[in-house]
């Protein structure tokens, strides 16, 4: 394949991360909005968001065999458009039900996103011959700032949900038509999905890749909802110093992803997950013992980067172990890893009213140390490591 093709492909795939990262990162700043115009008690929001990640968890399950059948970039084209397209819905519903209504649609398109352009990006490092899937991550995490950071502005601004959303929508349908021009070609699918089931191959040795990236995600999701609530609560931080710990793991997390491909390149995956793994631990353990705030904020900056590189390393090894059944695999291991991410805060939080939050957060550090014990599982078969070996 030409070496052009190759690189717009890539391209093509990171626009679609990129654009993945804007429309969570755009609406998780203007759910406060959400909330006001409509009026709902925290009960009723958490309603709306359970919608969501129902939703997410059924497009996830749902779009495996399509992808497989009908190949990843005929999948993630029409979602890629969509994604913007149902952004908007949530800001004009007038009440509880059509909320959770067209967040549950969104978390669908979400979810079924999600599984086809991991599966494109499998392709597209496939192709490339070196690992690349970490960059692709790297842009997610840029986008979620950008979307986070623009909704931010519009609030500033006095903008509301609606003008807010419809102007990412553009945003988002732009990349999804550039990343339509330069997508990657399905290579030997059949046409409108008639080859046979049995020669999409099974799906195998992948749900221990599942509790893996299941295990990393508790730490994020322990991060986004609780590393706040540790300063400020635990350590008597100021409210502003408190925020500064999510910050902290979300920078250390994206410059992680940044050079995570050289490093995977060099060592490996199964070194690069194993000292993740160990670097999480390590780093979050660490400030849990010392319990100052300066130590607080380190320690999720290690624990961000720390699980930076688990994810795509995982996702690669199961889409590389089932090259047929890619989009099954993914679908198992993601849904996995996102059950993860919504159940570890409220874990963390349950065992908090036993052990206090510093004693709960020592939760995704033991999950951390497992993950660094069984990284070997992700050691690559002899005919990956062959297809992923820089060209001479």
């Amino acid at each position: 394949m030409q070496a052009g093709v190759l690189v717009r492909a890539r391209v093509a795939t990171a626009l679609l991360f990129l654009l993945f990262g804007v429309t969570l990162g755009v609406w998780t700043a203007r759910i406060p909005a959400i909330k006001r115009d409509l009026s709902l008690d925290d009960g009723a929001l958490a309603v709306a968001l359970l919608a969501f990640a129902a939703g997410a968890i059924t497009g996830m399950q749902a779009t495996g065999r399509l992808v497989d059948r009908f190949g990843s970039r005929r999948v993630m084209l029409p979602v890629a458009f969509a994604e913007g397209l149902v952004l908007i819905p949530p800001a004009y519903a007038p009440g509880l039900v059509t909320l959770a209504a067209a967040l549950f649609v969104f978390g669908a398109v979400h979810g079924t996103l999600n599984i086809a352009m991991n599966a494109n990006a499998i392709d597209v490092q496939r192709a490339w011959g070196a690992p690349i899937m970490s960059s692709f991550h790297a842009v997610y995490s840029i986008g979620g700032f950008i979307g986070a950071s623009a909704g931010g502005l519009f609030a500033h601004a006095g903008v509301g949900p609606r003008t807010t959303f419809t102007a990412v929508a553009g945003v988002t349908v732009a990349l999804a038509a550039w990343s339509a021009w330069w997508a990657l070609p399905d290579a030997g699918r059949p046409s409108l999905g008639t080859a046979p089931a049995e020669a999409r191959g099974p799906v195998r040795g992948v749900l221990f890749l599942g509790v893996l990236v299941c295990c990393a995600l508790v730490g994020e999701g322990a991060a986004a909802d609780w590393s706040a609530v540790y300063l400020r609560d635990e350590l008597d931080s100021s409210a502003g110093f408190a925020a500064a710990a999510f910050a902290a793991f979300s920078v250390a997390m994206t410059i992680t992803r940044l050079v995570g491909d050289r490093l995977t390149t060099r060592f490996g995956p199964v070194v690069v997950v194993r000292a993740s793994g160990l670097l999480a631990a390590g780093g979050l353990g660490a400030a849990l013992l010392v319990g100052a705030p300066v130590a607080g904020v380190a320690g999720f900056a290690c624990l961000g980067a720390g699980m930076a590189l688990i994810a795509p390393q995982v996702y690669s090894a199961a889409g590389d172990r089932n090259p047929d059944a890619a989009g099954r695999a993914l679908a198992r291991v993601v849904g996995l890893g996102y059950l993860g991410f919504l159940l570890g805060p409220v874990l963390i939080g349950a065992a908090s009213t036993v052990v206090g939050l510093p004693g709960a957060l020592a939760i995704p550090v033991l999950l951390a140390l497992f993950v660094a014990a069984t990284a070997p599982a992700l050691r690559p078969a002899a005919a990956t490591v062959a297809a992923l070996r820089p060209p001479a």
